[in-house]
């Protein structure tokens, strides 16, 4: 099941724009009622106002009507780097999520890591 999460951020990373960095990022998310929300990573001259895959595919989940997120796939550019969501992200994926969550990080060659947003952020800011 985790093939169509990949499909969606791997083609997701293939449009990202990152003239400045080279460091293409993909993400997809599965949200509570099932959809499937890409996103890539764009990035701007005047940094650091880019955005993160994983911005973009909230964005599309909220728009969407969804307000859950069940599962996180991010997909990076290369085998060498762990390409893990970046801090501000992790924050911003605990907002949707719970600590319980998947997050599967891949690179070209494959699966690098599955965890749980737990473990990428242990310590979450939490005001609910």
């Amino acid at each position: 099941m985790i093939k169509d999460l990949l499909e969606r951020a791997t083609e997701a990373r293939n449009n990202a724009y990152a003239p400045y960095s080279k460091f293409p990022v993909g993400t997809c998310l599965r949200g509570a009622k099932g959809g499937l929300f890409a996103g890539c990573n764009v990035e701007n001259s005047a940094y650091p106002c880019g955005t993160c895959a994983e911005t973009g595919a909230i964005a599309a989940m909220v728009l969407a009507g969804e307000s859950r997120i069940n599962e996180i796939l991010v997909v990076g550019p290369d085998d060498e780097h762990l390409c893990a969501p970046c801090g501000s992200c992790r924050q911003r994926l605990h907002e949707f999520a719970d600590a319980a969550t998947p997050v599967h990080i891949y690179g070209p060659g494959g699966l690098q890591l599955s965890t749980t947003l737990g473990q990428l952020l242990p310590y979450s800011f939490e005001f609910r």
